[in-house]
């Protein structure tokens, strides 16, 4: 069986790989047993951060990577 491969590339929206990296840092400095419910825990952190007028980690995310 061979499995077709091409050479597309993908977008990634702006402040995703930024967002992703602060999640794998956690991940690592955390060591939880459970890592879905740990993600899940630290996406409702941020997104509470965001909701109470604090710093949109995305957006400061996309900044970094322009």
């Amino acid at each position: 069986m061979s499995i077709a491969s091409s050479n597309t590339n993908m977008r990634v929206p702006a402040g995703f790989r930024n967002l992703l990296e602060g999640l794998a840092r956690e991940v690592l400095r955390e060591q939880p047993t459970n890592v879905v419910a740990f993600a899940a825990q630290y996406f409702q952190k941020l997104l509470e951060q965001r909701e109470a007028g604090g710093v949109d980690p995305v957006a400061w995310g996309a900044l970094l990577e322009d």
